[in-house]
């Protein structure tokens, strides 16, 4: 983090042909308020040193002994200056974490709670839906419509059929006058409501870092507008997601979901939608019961049924280890604990309900489209590929995956290998275990389909990858591959998808009277 703030602010100062402190000042400008202290931090950067210089005389990035120095760029031929670094690491020492504060400890311990848990910061009635967008609210599950009412939320059944208010926040309530019969008997009644859940890891969650925010050449204030939102979001974007995505996107490409196709085909399921994914995430822990019973917003007897999506597609092979391969998750681990999970839901989930295992992806797909190309961070000198930025996040060993992000060809074939074998894995636990409360389906991963399609469109293979990090799959993937997995599920799994709803026109005619939105 620090090398790529660093490497902005020189980037900045070239590109303007100013000092850097006047760079800092420009950057400063960009950035939201409260979120400067940067600045301060950053004060006394010279031009002769270099990112790596300036991270590692604050002592934010270090050479542990007998391990080699890390460094993004060629090291410069000045050498550090003592005095300079005593001076930034004073000024970076100067500033405590805010959580040290009396008055913030309890609200730092609160924020860490709630991402653990994957549950809304702002939920008053304590019922896992909230009103607020972010820190895991409405960006992530079906916005509240009533947060002072526990037993309000998406996805429950319709209470005496929300004759007099609206009980699952589908908009759907009242009575119509004409014939005295509720509008959500009348048009959901026997439609197969149904919410979608997702269970998956960053991926899932959609983790993006736009890369407006160091692209020298384009920017300006606009450019960090949302910056706020992405860190309150874990710099995730689940709003925009391939499963559940509802608004337009505004990082490229365009928003389609599972959801969306969901709530097309059915009105009736306006809202109902979890994304409980967690960057970094492997399979569903052990204890599956804290995990869920935490983060899992679903009454068995109370809630309609859902579509459950596991989808933890490469965080089971990837780590930044140096012994990649020992720390994979091996098939014996991801049968017994994927089981596990799958015999939890069993016990929550309303009876009617889908799961669908989703494979893990190839990743040798990352390495043969982007490892010569320039990184958004060396697009203005031509001095950065991404084989670059792999081998310096390898070697702070904070890849986020050694096993593909490596010249090393024969170990991106192993980490593919023992990708196909976890695949194979869940490809098994679909075909031949049986629970109660729901059907169990396997999917591959779409990238190859994914690919094919937006080729046939005219685009290059590299933007389907996120341009930061050169990992995750981009927003255009996220869209292709939900058109991919419906019109597979439309083909082999219909029952999976529920009924169209013949009311659909009906309802959104009732619903804009009302002043929905």
């Amino acid at each position: 983090g620090c090398v790529l703030v660093v490497s902005v602010i020189e980037q900045l100062a070239q590109w303007h042909n100013s000092t850097v402190k006047a760079a800092v000042e420009r950057l400063c400008s960009y950035t939201p308020g409260k979120y400067q202290i940067i600045c301060h931090m950053l004060c006394c950067i010279d031009k002769k040193m270099n990112a790596d210089v300036v991270c590692h005389s604050l002592k934010l990035c270090k050479q542990d002994p007998g391990q080699p120095l890390c460094h993004l760029y060629p090291p410069p031929k000045v050498s550090y200056v003592f005095t300079f670094s005593k001076l930034l690491i004073k000024s970076f020492m100067g500033f405590p974490s805010v959580c040290t504060f009396p008055l913030l400890a309890n609200l730092c311990e609160k924020i860490k709670y709630i991402i653990r848990n994957k549950l809304p910061f702002e939920d008053f009635d304590g019922d896992k839906f909230s009103t607020f967008p972010t820190l895991r609210g409405y960006h992530w599950r079906g916005r509240d419509c009533n947060d002072k009412n526990t037993t309000v939320y998406p996805g429950r059944r319709p209470e005496n059929w929300d004759a007099e208010s609206d009980s699952n926040c589908n908009g759907i309530w009242g009575v119509d006058p004409k014939d005295g019969i509720p509008y959500e008997e009348k048009f959901c009644k026997g439609a197969d409501s149904q919410g979608v859940v997702l269970l998956g890891d960053s991926a899932g969650a959609h983790f993006h870092i736009p890369p407006e925010w160091m692209t020298v050449t384009q920017m300006s204030a606009k450019s960090f507008a949302n910056l706020p939102m992405a860190f309150t979001n874990e710099l995730d974007w689940p709003q925009f997601s391939e499963v559940t995505g509802f608004l337009n996107s505004t990082i490229g490409g365009w928003t389609d979901s599972l959801y969306l196709r969901l709530r097309r085909r059915n009105r009736c399921n306006h809202r109902d939608l979890q994304n409980i994914s967690q960057n970094g995430i492997m399979y569903l822990p052990i204890n599956t019961d804290v995990y869920f019973s935490f983060s899992l917003a679903r009454n068995q007897l109370l809630d309609n049924p859902a579509i459950v999506i596991y989808a933890t597609i490469g965080n089971d092979v990837c780590n930044g280890n140096r012994d990649t391969l020992a720390h994979m998750t091996t098939p014996k681990e991801m049968l017994s604990n994927v089981v596990q999970a799958l015999q939890y839901l069993d016990s929550r989930l309303p009876n009617g309900s889908h799961v669908i295992l989703t494979g893990l992806v190839d990743g040798r797909f990352l390495w043969d489209n982007l490892h010569d190309r320039y990184h958004p961070l060396g697009q203005l000198n031509r001095d950065i590929t991404y084989s670059q930025l792999y081998s310096f996040l390898d070697c702070l060993q904070v890849s986020p995956c050694s096993g593909w992000l490596t010249p090393n060809e024969t170990l991106r074939n192993l980490t593919s290998e023992r990708a196909l074998q976890l695949s194979n894995v869940l490809k098994e636990i679909a075909r031949s275990e049986k629970f109660v409360n729901f059907d169990i389906f396997y999917m591959d991963f779409p990238l190859r389909q994914t690919a094919e399609e937006w080729h046939k469109m005219g685009g290059e293979p590299w933007q389907l990858i996120e341009p930061v990090d050169g990992f995750h799959p981009s927003q255009i993937a996220a869209a292709i591959g939900t058109d991919i997995t419906w019109q597979k599920a439309l083909q082999e799994w219909p029952q999976v998808l529920g009924k169209e709803n013949p009311f659909n026109d009906q309802i959104e005619a009732i619903f804009k009277d009302q002043g929905g939105h």
